[in-house]
């Protein structure tokens, strides 16, 4: 007889021979090295492939008191070659038929840490196959439970949500049909695992309108919030054409359906500034629960206020400004991460919102809010600071949709706050051109608008209209910002004659030419001078000038620029000079305009 066959019959013989040692004890009278004899013979016969042997060993009714106690040391070698066997190996079967036989035939407290310990010790690729291949035992066991049945179900719930988290989520339309890890169909099959405790939580509370035993319905909120920071908010949860059933958006549904169910939706999106009961003595622990659940409650009012998840079930009460307002912490929370997804979700959160709303509606008042002063901020970091062009682009318009949003008094205030704190010339650029269209309208409207006009006026030109370095500012670097100032200025001069002064710049005019005009001349002339000097410089160069080739480096507006060139470089100086000579040709023009209606005053008044 074959020396391997040998072995294994004697693994099946040792089995036995427990077993048949173990008959004849009371249940109490097993011992320790019972429990380790019966496990390591039984690990071999699966090992080994008998899994048929075994299986007729735990059928047997006459082991039904030693399959109880021990039976559960099983799990984890049954495990192991339930995954290493395929499919349609027959040996696989009889291993799932022993598992099914442990679930109905052991001792649910000792099963169900058997179960967890398992799920817990699984990782790698072996994670979402253990967990699915697990979550039918582990429901029917917790079910069976009648002691700390919450307790068992959040600690189930909290372990299998801790080995998916670490996992990629997939996010193109390739990724999702892949679904390599089995991540998505994993999540699904979790909820439908969490799916008769809730039916449980729901009963009880049809029962009685008081309804106290609140620790099961606790875990599965917390279950739910697990699901909404991971995956739904890394997710793509758009639409994808050419899947049938997108699995993050069914994923999405059913969350959004036991929150209803459990009639925790509405209080969540409306009243999350009522803070949760704290289970932490620690503050960092706390502060990172704080932090999770800000994640999840921002993708939260994504799904209702975006994708329309359970928006149908919402009272049609709320006003667009209440909604806005409501939303803006999860907008700046969004707004301050960096991965694209969350970005994404926060830009279309905040224009969802926006596009509730009517141009000049939103009153000043909304500014006194901390997050409606954080969020535009936040949108001039995405829009200089993203790598991702299209992204850059959206949160440029929704700044855009956000100021129009605003009657004159929050247009005026949101200006001053965004020229004081933006810290980029573009997006200066970019105000200075929104506060000279809103002085455009005050002129040509019948009624007066007092914030783009008068002392008010006045007061947010002083901080258009200067250098703030004086003539030592960077010009080229502030260049934008210095055209968009000239353009205004050169706009009031043709606009607002000086015997109407409705805009008050022609009594500040005094003000105006000291703090930008005359600093801007000298800036000009002393950096036109240095940039024209290092030209001079690089041409009388010999030895540089005998090769162009030349590789070196360049500093332009206190940035290192990346090396090029001899002339690549001068193409750079010169590009620098055409910008000087741009700016300096539209302030002659803007003088100019004030020579000429002054002296067109004085010559009246003659």
């Amino acid at each position: 007889m074959p020396e391997e066959q040998t072995q294994t019959i004697m693994a099946v013989d040792e089995l036995q021979a427990i077993i048949e040692r173990c008959q004849i004890l009371e249940e109490a009278d097993f011992r320790g090295e019972d429990y380790d004899l019966f496990q390591v013979a039984g690990q071999k016969c699966l090992e080994d492939g008998y899994a048929a042997q075994l299986l007729e060993v735990i059928q047997n009714v006459k082991n039904k008191v030693i399959i109880k106690n021990m039976g559960w040391n099983l799990i984890s070698p049954l495990v192991r070659c339930i995954l290493a066997y395929k499919k349609e190996d027959e040996k696989r079967e009889h291993c799932l038929k022993i598992l099914d036989q442990l679930v109905q035939l052991c001792n649910p407290k000792e099963l169900f840490l058997g179960l967890l310990e398992q799920i817990e010790q699984t990782a790698g690729e072996q994670v979402c196959q253990t967990i699915m291949l697990l979550l039918q035992p582990l429901q029917t066991v917790l079910l069976k439970l009648q002691n700390k049945k919450a307790y068992s179900v959040g600690l189930s719930l909290a372990i299998i949500m801790n080995q998916l988290t670490p996992l990629p989520v997939p996010y193109t339309k390739q990724q999702i049909q892949e679904d390599k890890l089995g991540l998505c169909q994993c999540c699904n099959a979790v909820v439908d695992f969490a799916k008769p405790f809730v039916n449980e939580v729901v009963k009880n509370m049809e029962k009685s309108s008081e309804f106290n035993d609140t620790e099961l319905k606790e875990e599965l909120l917390k279950f739910c919030m697990k699901n909404l920071k991971y995956p739904l908010l890394t997710a793509q949860l758009d639409q994808l054409e050419g899947i049938e059933e997108h699995p993050f958006r069914h994923l999405a549904a059913e969350i959004i359906e036991i929150l209803l169910d459990m009639r925790e939706l509405m209080p969540l999106v409306f009243l999350h500034h009522k803070s949760r009961r704290s289970y932490w003595e620690n503050q960092e622990f706390e502060d990172i629960e704080r932090k999770n659940s800000a994640d999840s409650l921002a993708c939260l009012s994504y799904l209702v206020f975006v994708q329309h998840f359970g928006i149908n079930c919402f009272p049609m009460v709320f006003s667009s400004s209440y909604l806005l307002q409501c939303n803006m912490t999860h907008i700046e929370v969004l707004l301050k991460r960096t991965e694209e997804s969350m970005l994404s979700k926060g830009l279309d959160l905040f224009e969802s919102c926006l596009l509730r709303m009517e141009d000049n509606g939103l009153l000043h008042q909304y500014l006194e809010f901390r997050e409606f002063i954080n969020v535009p901020q936040d949108l001039v970091k995405v829009m200089t600071l993203c790598p991702i062009e299209h992204l850059r682009k959206k949160s440029l318009s929704i700044l855009q949709l956000f100021i129009d949003k605003f009657e004159a008094e929050g247009k005026y205030t949101l200006f001053r706050c965004l020229l004081k704190t933006s810290n980029h010339a573009g997006v200066e650029g970019y105000i200075i051109k929104n506060i000279k269209d809103q002085i455009h309208l005050s002129l040509t409207k019948a009624h007066d608008n007092i914030w783009f006009t008068g002392h008010h006026l006045i007061s947010l030109l002083d901080l258009v209209l200067l250098l703030p370095e004086g003539a030592e500012t960077d010009l080229l670097q502030n260049s934008d910002r210095i055209m968009a100032s000239l353009n205004l200025l050169r706009y009031l001069v043709i606009k607002d004659c000086e015997s109407d002064n409705q805009t008050g710049v022609w009594t500040a005019l005094a003000k105006i030419e000291k703090n930008f005009l005359k600093p801007l001349h000298v800036g000009l002339n002393m950096s036109k001078a240095h940039y024209e000097a290092e030209i001079k410089n690089k041409k009388e160069n010999g030895r540089e000038a005998h090769s162009s080739n030349t590789i070196c480096s360049l500093t332009v507006s206190g940035e290192k620029m990346p090396a090029m060139t001899t002339e690549m470089r001068l193409q750079v100086l010169h590009s620098a000079l055409f910008t000087f000579d741009l700016i300096e040709s539209v302030l002659a023009r803007v003088e100019e305009l004030i020579e000429v209606k002054v002296k067109a005053v004085m010559d009246e008044n003659i």
